[in-house]
């Protein structure tokens, strides 16, 4: 009786640890993305420093022009995580891309916005206002609302 061949599995490649991103790496990865979205969103300077955390004017544009040069705070790290939230939400709820870029313009009935747009909410300045629409957009894409 022939004896089958014994197979050992194959050795597992060595892993390494990955090393998590720095400040600065993580600052400018943000910054670079929340331009893009406000590119998107036809943003204007003035809103994007509201949303931002209304860092100087100088540091604002110091940031778009080398991001990669930023050391964010948790503020401005926390903002850039709720608005990132923010975009991928409408993109997932409303796929046609002018209507996921636009819906932050319309006025809107639902309760966070009292038939304001849902700008002039993240406009108010706080992260709460941020967080609120956060939330009312996780809901939508849940069916919670």
């Amino acid at each position: 009786m022939a004896h089958a061949a014994r197979l050992d599995p194959p050795e597992a490649p060595i892993r390494r640890p990955v090393s998590a991103p720095s400040l600065t790496e993580m600052s400018a990865a943000g910054l670079r993305t929340f331009f893009r979205i406000a590119s998107d969103w036809d943003l204007n300077a003035d809103e994007q420093i509201v949303l931002l955390g209304k860092p100087g004017r100088s540091t604002f544009f110091k940031w778009k022009q080398t991001p990669e040069t930023a050391r964010l705070g948790r503020d401005t790290l926390e903002r850039l995580s709720l608005l990132l939230g923010i975009y991928k939400s409408l993109q997932i709820l409303l796929p046609q891309p002018s209507a996921a870029d636009t819906w932050i313009k319309r006025p809107n009935s639902a309760p966070p916005f009292g038939g304001r747009r849902a700008l002039d909410r993240m406009l108010a300045g706080n992260i709460s206002d941020l967080v609120a629409v956060r939330q009312y957009l996780d809901a939508m894409r849940g069916g919670w609302a």
